[in-house]
């Protein structure tokens, strides 16, 4: 991949608002001159933000003297690292075999059509984030979802979508 293409990548994902990079820069100093640093500073990177904004690809890459492809083709290989910011509620659907075979693409499909929103995308108002992951390790309760660090199993679209507008009520009750 072209380091032009990588770049537009960034921006394509990048908020419009400042960001406050003070953070990142103790987290660099912390790790400078450390070998395999890169993954600790991405993961602290996103660990402050929830996500890695382009500007703190350029920091670290100006500070660490990585090139910005190296640094990107880590954030983009591994799917633990986020380009965009998620909403406060990411909803993980296991895809793994077992709830594969126990219908999880119709949970994923419930839960889409009650967030208004495809599998990967935010929500409008930041609320929830919706992804399918390859396991969560509850085969036992397939199908399963999780949310925050509450799993939810033997689940249907029907149940899926009450844990949804549950949470949802209780974020307007909390306002």
């Amino acid at each position: 991949m072209r380091v032009g293409r990588i770049v537009e990548n960034i921006e394509d994902t990048a908020q419009t608002e400042h960001i406050d990079l003070s953070s990142v820069s103790k987290l660099i100093e912390k790790y400078k001159g450390k070998r395999g640093n890169l993954i600790p500073l991405l993961q602290g990177t996103q660990t402050i933000f929830g996500y890695i904004p382009k500007e703190a690809f350029y920091l670290i890459s100006k500070e660490t003297g990585t090139a910005l492809s190296d640094i990107y083709g880590v954030a983009t290989f591994y799917s633990q690292f986020r380009l965009k910011p998620v909403g406060k509620h990411i909803v993980k659907v296991c895809h793994g075999t077992a709830c594969h075979v126990q219908d999880a693409p119709i949970l994923t499909q419930a839960l889409e059509e009650v967030l208004n929103i495809k599998d990967g995308e935010s929500t409008e108002d930041m609320l929830f984030t919706l992804e399918s992951v390859a396991c969560l390790g509850c085969c036992s309760l397939a199908p399963v979802i999780m949310i925050g660090d509450e799993t939810y199993g033997n689940l249907d679209g029907k149940a899926a979508t009450k844990v949804i507008k549950q949470i949802k009520r209780k974020e307007q009750t909390a306002k």
